[in-house]
């Protein structure tokens, strides 16, 4: 039993020995093995910032469009303080031949580069056809120097001769003759109306998107007033008065 007498005195020979005389070394728990805390806060923060550096530049690249949206949507944030009811989908302008006054044929299409304000009744105009007139022209005039880029248009459905007195009140105005079957397929009355008691907006591109209440008064004027103020000011970055020269 010698080898065991012989192990056991070395190993109590090496237990009184220091861990480094006996060949041993401490784990190295010092406080420089770990990651500094102040850079791994550092790091966060650079991360934290370059995000919100990519989403400031999404943002910057995306204001464009959604600029547009806005300005062409203008009054639907403001649904309920809009006098017109917006037309959703909206209606291009379909392909018809108008006839003016003097008989000369044109393509409604051509009346698109302007906003208008529309009319709609027979040749006769009565008391409520020459109530629409009168409100067209005077909302028309009072957007003061604004007033070049908006064209009031009556549009005749019918072949009736238009009273004789109407002539000085209308130059200024647009008049067609349009097939009243065809104009149909474009514009509409709101429901229980008939297509005469409402007054209609078309923007620039040609689009029917909105439509003032029927029997409107000057009170309801003065609300359609400042809806139509309100689509001038924000198309006014891309809106400008006259139709754009052709080709």
């Amino acid at each position: 039993m010698s080898g065991s007498t012989s192990s056991d005195g070395s190993f109590a020979r090496a237990a009184s020995q220091p861990p480094e005389e006996a060949g041993e070394h401490p784990l190295g728990l010092t406080v420089h093995t770990l990651p500094p805390a102040g850079a791994a806060v550092a790091d966060a923060q650079r991360g934290r910032y370059g995000r919100l550096k990519m989403l400031g530049v999404l943002l910057i690249c995306a204001a464009p469009v959604i600029a547009s949206y806005f300005t062409y949507y203008v009054v639907r944030p403001e649904g309920r303080r809009s006098y017109g009811e917006l037309i959703d989908p909206q209606r291009t302008f379909p392909d018809l031949k108008a006839t003016t006054l003097d008989g000369q044929t044109m393509d409604l299409r051509s009346l698109k580069g302007q906003w208008l304000l529309v009319s709609v009744s027979g040749g006769a105009c009565d008391a409520a056809c020459q109530k629409h007139l009168y409100l067209q022209r005077q909302m028309r005039e009072s957007l003061g120097k604004e007033k070049d880029r908006l064209d009031w248009v009556w549009l005749v459905n019918d072949t009736a001769p238009l009273p004789a007195e109407l002539g000085t009140a209308l130059q200024k105005a647009t008049v067609l003759r349009l097939d009243a079957t065809a104009l149909g397929s474009w514009l509409a009355p709101a429901q229980g109306h008939a297509l005469a008691d409402h007054l209609y907006v078309v923007d620039p591109m040609g689009n029917w998107m909105m439509r003032f209440p029927a029997a409107m008064d000057t009170t309801g004027a003065a609300k359609a007033k400042r809806d139509l103020e309100r689509l001038l000011r924000a198309s006014s970055s891309w809106d400008e008065a006259g139709r754009p020269a052709k080709p």
